[in-house]
């Protein structure tokens, strides 16, 4: 079977009603990014920061995969299926993929402030169980969203790159690419690696390659992917 990696962004979950950073009416418009996306914010106002991420994994609650995500899951049949997210949420996994790379994180997950990436203490959090000033990690440390912030390294980019050079085809979804290392992925796909960007928006890719364009969202676009990738 053909490797099949997808790229995905906050498009992908916007139709399933969470709310994008960047587009009009996003959280960018109600929080400073800086406040609540960087290492230095979470240092200046742990409290503003565990609020805003608790009330995220809250709205996961609300939630379900849209028809983009099910789609995705559903080529693992015919192909080799990884999914390289930006996104916290944890939709893809709802909708069946069964092999999904987090760049920025997990929003259900928990670790330590001293050492982030620790596998020792990072876990799961339990449905409806929030992160409050005073909870402690294994190490001692206060326990924090186990969310990559800007300022931080992102210790998974290495692996998704090593998926993307075995790519045959690669699939963008709603993602600007403007936000790196991820963006830089599309630039270590193989010469002979077919790439697909599926987004309702133009997109600069930053690249001279051939790119198919699939001007949808992430429903429509990942259903008539799916018609072009049938044999």
């Amino acid at each position: 079977m053909k490797n099949l990696v997808f790229l995905t962004g906050a498009g992908m979950s916007a139709e399933s009603g969470i709310s994008t950073f960047r587009d009009s009416g996003g959280m960018w418009e109600q929080y400073d990014v800086q406040d609540v996306a960087s290492i230095e914010g979470y240092l200046r106002n742990p409290k503003l920061v565990l609020d805003f991420y608790n009330a995220r994994r809250n709205e996961l609650k609300n939630v379900k995969p849209n028809a983009g995500h099910l789609g995705v899951a559903a080529l693992e049949k015919d192909f080799n299926v990884t999914v390289v997210t930006q996104n916290v949420d944890n939709l893809h996994e709802r909708a069946g993929s069964s092999h999904v790379i987090h760049l920025h994180g997990e929003l259900t997950k928990a670790c330590s402030t001293r050492s982030p990436n620790d596998p020792r203490y990072i876990r799961k959090l339990k449905e409806g169980e929030e992160i409050h000033l005073g909870d402690k990690a294994g190490d001692g440390s206060q326990l924090r969203p186990f969310i990559v912030w800007f300022g931080e390294a992102v210790p998974e980019i290495e692996t998704a790159i090593n998926y993307v050079q075995k790519a045959d085809i690669l699939v963008v979804i709603g993602t600007s690419l403007n936000v790196y290392p991820a963006a830089g992925l599309l630039y270590y796909a193989p010469e002979e690696a077919e790439i697909y960007l599926i987004d309702p928006k133009p997109v600069d890719a930053h690249t001279m390659r051939e790119i198919h364009v699939i001007q949808s969202g992430a429903s429509a676009g990942v259903a008539k992917l799916t018609s072009l990738l049938e044999p």
